[in-house]
């Protein structure tokens, strides 16, 4: 018989209120509620949005776009706020997450019914498990696999599409990781060679997750009636697309030209769910609908610096772009792996101009904006991130940028290819 918690008591007792932080980085999220439902590293700190839009005086009546949305920050932040927000995420999974958090204002009641209901009968399913994908064999104990493996059948059977079922599938996506004894690397990636000492048994993980989530959503009830924001699965580089009205601020962090693989990151709990079966079919699922940010984006794109260099939407920085990704051709033909830097390059600066042109596009007349971004130095070639992407929204009409230095970049990893120093920090872009 499983152990009889009680989904109403949190394990875990947070400061809840609105903090002071202006960190940029996503770990204050980690003890804030909703934005702790799910880990996502690639993201920013929700008391840093807050003081932003309390900075710029957003009041209720504006709209707030965040079109690299992620697991949905801006949209929480302005929900807490209750201010319109509009959110727009190309990774399908990590859009799920995100969509699952804005039903925050389910009937709790409601939730936990369908979230007991889950966990009695995967304890009563008997059936054995079917044949899993190595890397998720390889990142569990037995025990531990055959109790995800009837969370996840209970609930694929009770699913009826509804807020609460979906919450219900974050919950089970969020324990994943607490209760694999893979090893994480930097920005998710798991290892399923590297064993870790923390590990949660899946009955107490699942328990715990649901408690959490319902005390957040007790607590976010108490402070909002509904949520104000509209998602979208889709593309930043169509952002009109979406949007019927315009906007009058802009949060965002695109994703960085620094070769993550964003498509990869969530690999794992792809695999788990049966989305995916295997590293290769990630690109035609995820990879080829994100703005190109990787070697093996471009690579697997056949993409030509020619074609590139050729785009019109790269005129404002070309003579400099083209300089640089001379020289990646060059230094590509003296490494072994051959990584398509050479081509990464400049398609992520077309993709990312396509961006700020729909951005004019849908941002009222004296509209602000604020990028969070890193630089880049593929090869050990530096790439000045910041001041191009600065000149191409001057480029599309936005009238000024400047740049806010907040860390150093690439200075805690053993494994650095090169010793060129890296900055993240704030674009502020305004117009």
């Amino acid at each position: 018989m499983p152990t009889q918690l009680n989904l109403f008591e949190a394990p875990t007792r947070i400061s809840l209120e609105r903090g002071q932080s202006s960190d940029g980085t996503f770990v204050p999220n980690l003890s804030l509620p909703i934005h702790r439902w799910f880990r996502y590293s690639a993201g920013f700190s929700a008391q840093w949005v807050d003081q932003v839009l309390d900075r710029w005086g957003v009041s209720d009546r504006q709209v707030v776009l965040d079109p690299f949305a992620g697991s949905g920050t801006v949209s929480i932040v302005c929900d807490q706020r209750r201010a319109h927000s509009i959110s727009i995420e190309a990774h399908p999974v990590v859009s799920r997450i995100l969509r699952s958090k804005l039903t925050w204002q389910t009937p709790v009641d409601e939730f936990l019914r369908l979230a007991r209901s889950v966990w009695e009968s995967s304890d009563q399913d008997s059936r054995s498990i079917p044949e899993y994908p190595s890397l998720i064999v390889r990142s569990f104990t037995p025990s531990a696999l055959e109790k995800l493996h009837h969370l996840r059948a209970s609930w694929i059977a009770r699913n009826d599409f509804s807020p609460s079922s979906e919450l219900v599938w974050l919950a089970i996506t969020a324990i994943l990781r607490p209760c694999s004894i893979a090893g994480t690397a930097q920005w998710q990636y798991i290892l399923p060679n590297k064993s870790k000492r923390n590990v949660l048994d899946p009955e107490v993980a699942y328990h715990q997750q649901i408690a959490v989530m319902a005390e957040d959503m007790r607590w976010m009830q108490t402070r909002s009636t509904c949520s104000l924001a509209e998602s979208y699965l889709g593309d930043a580089r169509s952002v009109t697309k979406y949007l019927s009205d315009p906007v009058d601020a802009v949060i965002t962090s695109p994703p960085y030209a620094n070769n993550y693989d964003y498509a990869d990151s969530l690999r794992f709990e792809m695999t788990f769910w049966g989305d995916v079966a295997s590293w290769a079919e990630i690109h035609d699922r995820v990879r080829r609908f994100l703005i190109v940010s990787s070697s093996q984006h471009s690579s697997k794109e056949r993409l030509r610096e020619q074609d590139l260099l050729a785009s019109p939407e790269v005129d404002p920085i070309r003579p400099e772009l083209s300089s640089i990704v001379g020289q990646l051709a060059e230094i590509r033909e003296t490494k072994g792996g051959k990584k398509h830097y050479h081509t990464m390059i400049p398609a992520y600066f077309r993709d990312i101009a396509r961006v700020m042109h729909e951005l004019r596009d849908v941002c009222r007349d004296g509209s602000r904006m604020c990028w969070v971004i890193g630089d880049s130095a593929p090869y050990g070639v530096y790439c000045p991130v910041d001041r191009w992407i600065g000149d191409l929204a001057l480029a599309v009409g936005f009238k000024t940028w400047r740049f806010e230095k907040l860390r150093d970049r690439n200075i805690k990893w053993k494994n650095r290819k090169h010793k060129v120093p890296l900055k993240e920090g704030l674009l502020w872009i305004e117009g």
